[in-house]
């Protein structure tokens, strides 16, 4: 699942869930969204994000180049040290900026019980 937010300068993309070949098709979609709200900063929150391949990297890539034509910048919170390797190995750590302290607020179940979720290897 991927959510759009927008402030006046800044998109927000919150990704939960798997971003792979499975989840490719809403891709495009998304990118001509986000790049059609013209926003000098995109910020995308990781938090949630389960599991990331190489098509994942892609479209996260496609996003901050086509941010940074237009002279903007892509921001990645949240992102565990296994999704920055997978961005490394593709060559593109460059292209983002890194939010090393970001810490989404836990969820709160319905039995009123502040739960925190916890990813293996995610470092804060």
């Amino acid at each position: 699942m991927i959510e759009i937010a927008t402030s006046p300068a800044t998109t927000t993309l919150v990704i939960a869930g798997d971003l792979d070949l499975a989840e490719r098709d809403q891709f495009p979609e998304i990118a001509a969204r986000v790049v059609g709200l013209r926003r000098q900063l995109l910020v995308i929150d990781m938090c949630r994000v389960t599991f990331m391949d190489s098509t994942g990297a892609a479209f996260l890539i496609s996003l901050a180049d086509s941010g940074r034509k237009r002279g903007g910048a892509t921001v990645l919170r949240g992102c565990d040290d296994r999704d920055l390797f997978v961005l490394e190995v593709c060559g593109a750590l460059e292209l983002f900026r890194i939010d090393p302290d970001h810490a989404c607020a836990p969820k709160t179940p319905a039995t009123g019980v502040p739960a925190v979720e916890e990813r293996p290897g995610r470092t804060r």
